[in-house]
């Protein structure tokens, strides 16, 4: 292997990288002109002593941990795909725990370790898209750890004006500097525990419809493009 492709593949350099990711998040959040909408729909829970799980596209992960609450400890659900590592080794530098699974029918192995951070009083952030698609659509795994635990799911997003909107299958929204942003909580979503299995397919539609529309409204927001939710999709659960 040439010096280049090892240095680039040895663990040192992702820490460096996923260190330096960490400055860059907070400089985007330093610099620019952000707008927070429905944080009511926090503040009521945090008041109430309330845990809850949070939910948000893939592609909009970058901008998520600056708006998180500060008194809660909250668990992020990480795939086991390449770039899971480097969004783990990203995210604990902002306080974060990570459990490694995914929103898929095979991370559901990962559901023992979650219920044991919610019988500690701690909190979980889903990407329900993750961590392959399709892109803006709900796998049933946050439903079925929904409707388990009785916690709310609290949708948000963010968007920037000046950012690139990647060509990955999330189209990712990679934000920049000095920029006006809007971050928006939406409404909680309640899975009963009894729900049958018509109720957590409605639930997961009503879900993904929510993450929707406060996606759209902060891309409207902040003056650029929606970017819309992936048309060819399977039939969920």
């Amino acid at each position: 292997m040439k010096p280049g492709k090892k240095i680039l593949k040895s663990k040192a350099f992702h820490v460096f990288i996923c260190w330096l990711a960490h400055k860059y998040i907070w400089f985007v959040y330093l610099t620019g002109r952000w707008e927070v909408r429905g944080l009511e729909n926090r503040t009521k829970l945090e008041e109430q002593q309330q845990q809850c799980i949070f939910a948000f596209w893939h592609g909009r992960l970058l901008m998520v941990a600056p708006f998180a609450p500060k008194v809660a400890k909250i668990h992020v659900l990480i795939s086991n795909h390449n770039d899971g590592e480097l969004i783990a080794r990203t995210i604990t530098h902002f306080g974060f725990s990570t459990v490694r699974g995914s929103t898929g029918k095979e991370g559901l192995t990962a559901l023992r370790n979650i219920l044991k951070i919610f019988k500690k009083g701690e909190n979980l952030a889903i990407t329900p898209d993750g961590p392959k698609g399709p892109r803006m659509r709900v796998s049933g795994t946050i439903i079925d750890i929904a409707k388990m635990s009785g916690l709310p799911v609290i949708p948000l997003t963010f968007s920037i004006s000046k950012c690139k909107v990647l060509r990955s299958w999330d189209r990712f929204i990679a934000a920049k500097p000095f920029a006006r942003g809007c971050f928006i909580y939406g409404e909680p979503l309640y899975v009963e525990k009894d729900a049958n299995e018509e109720e957590l397919k409605k639930a997961g539609i009503e879900l993904e419809n929510r993450l929707n529309k406060i996606t759209e409204e902060a891309d409207m927001a902040v003056g650029i493009e929606p970017v819309l939710p992936c048309e060819d999709v399977k039939e969920k659960r």
